[in-house]
Parts: C-alpha cells; structure tokens; sequence
C-alpha cells in the first residue's frame, strides 16, 4: 500500500457536529479522495496525559467530554470499531523511538476525535483509535512526538492531528457562529499557510515563538501541537493541501491541512493545493 497522507484537523467546537459549516463539507469531500486506511489514528488535545498512552479497546466508547452545549450533542455517537493490533504497534514504534509508553484499556474517542470523524468518514466503518498527546510538549517535541509515528504511514495507518489552527476561548463568540473573523485570527493562520507552502518545517516549529498574534491565538498551546505532529509524521518533502475551513464564533480559525499527495484534488473542489 502506498504512503497515506497525514492530516492536521481544526475540530473547533463540539458544535461543529451539528454546525458543519463550509469545513464539514470539505473533510467529507476530502474522506472519499483517500484510499483507504486499514485504521485511523488520531491525536487530540482533549486526551493529554504525562507520557503517552495508546487506547487499545477493541470497541471505543464515544466520549461528550464538554457541558452545557445544545442536547442533540449529546445523542451523537461514533461506533466505530477499535484497533488493538496496530494499537499494539503503535506502542512498539514508539517504543523503539524512546517515548515511554503504555497501553490504555478504557479510553474510548474524545470529541477531537469522533467529531471531525463524523464529517471525514461518516459510515463510521473505519478502525479507529487514539493516542495520548504529551502533556510537556513545545514546538520541537511535538514534531518529534509526530516522526516517531511516521513509520505507520508506511502500513496503512492514517494518522490524523486534530486541534485547532486557532484556540482562543476568552474571545470565543459562542452566541454568534457566524460573526465577523478578528484580524488577528486571519493574519495568524495566514502566516501558518505561508509556513506550510513554503515547506518550512524548522519555522513551523518555532511558531509560538515567531509567528503574529500567536500567543493571542493560543493562549495555551494544545491545541497546535496536533498540527506539529501531523506535519513531522509526514516531513518536509511532500505537497501541503490547504482545507478552507474559514472562520467561526470569531476566532475559531477550521482551516485544516492535508500532508502527502491526495489521488485527485479535482474531486474534490473544496480543497485549495498551496505547494
């Protein structure tokens, strides 16, 4: 099976379930232009802990691990089944690569997970697990934490960094999904297409550090970390698509990026090839 293509999501709010937006339509477009994956591998700020951990449950629970959203959130499920032999290799490349690490019976999909899932392969039909993302992470690290996943690419693995281009929850206009986009937030994930088209990996890393706005854009940044793992499973050398998410609730940049060659962008008109 060829290389699969790695992706960074931005899964934005719980709300993107039931309010797709322009993203929702172009991650489903997108889903049925890749082959498909023997499993799905997902990365998501909403399962951090000390060292990383691989959920090995053959049936994943569908995690509402948020309050206080409209009630239908709360009826959603994800069924899809789990993954326990390539989650068994997960453990072994990471291993190998020096992260300690540990299997996690009970951890099912998070919403970082199951929503941007329900958009991307709606039949639910795909084995689909998680790994932890380490809590003491920067820029560097995370890229490192994503090229010690690579090798599964190589197996039909599709590893996928689910977070936010954006996350700015003080500024946050949950009454207004469709309020005007803050410059700030604009100019921010300009910056990082810019980054990505010019295939700058080592100024990628440094983002926190050297982009505009970026701590306004991520006054904690868990939710860019995703996006470093996604483009260090990947490397430097292959083509970067850019998903147009645009911009909700304000700040909420749903830009997502796709890292390696997918078989036909013209199927899919939603997705705009930067490099």
């Amino acid at each position: 099976m060829p290389r699969l293509p790695t992706l960074f999501i931005s899964h934005g709010s719980p709300t993107f379930a039931i309010e797709p937006g322009i993203a929702g339509p172009a991650l489903t477009a997108l889903g049925k232009t890749l082959p498909r994956p023997k499993a799905i591998l997902v990365v998501s700020p909403h399962w951090m802990t000390r060292e990383p951990r691989v959920a090995t449950s053959a049936a994943p629970q569908t995690v509402h691990d948020f309050g206080g959203f409209p009630p239908a959130l709360y009826q959603l499920n994800y069924p899809a089944p789990g993954a326990p032999a390539v989650a068994q290799r997960v453990i072994e490349v990471l291993g190998a690569a020096g992260w300690p690490v540990v299997a996690d019976a009970q951890w099912g999909l998070d919403h970082g997970a199951w929503v941007p899932l329900l958009h991307l392969f709606p039949a639910a039909d795909i084995p689909v697990f998680q790994v932890s993302l380490p809590a003491r992470l920067d820029g560097e690290r995370a890229y490192a934490y994503g090229q010690a996943l690579a090798p599964l690419a190589e197996e039909g693995v599709l590893i996928i960094g689910s977070g936010s281009l954006t996350h700015n929850l003080h500024e946050v206009r949950f009454d207004a999904p469709d309020a005007r986009a803050e410059t700030y937030a604009a100019e921010f994930a300009a910056w990082v297409d810019q980054t990505l088209s010019s295939r700058d990996h080592a100024r990628l890393q440094q983002t926190m550090a050297v982009a505009p706005h970026a701590q306004r854009s991520h006054p904690t940044a868990e939710h860019l970390w995703p996006l470093m793992v996604a483009a260090g499973a990947a490397g430097s050398q292959v083509p970067v698509t850019r998903i147009d998410g645009g911009i909700t609730y304000g700040v909420l940049s749903m830009d997502s990026y796709v890292f390696g060659a997918i078989p036909s962008v013209a199927e899919a008109p939603a997705l705009a090839e930067v490099a």
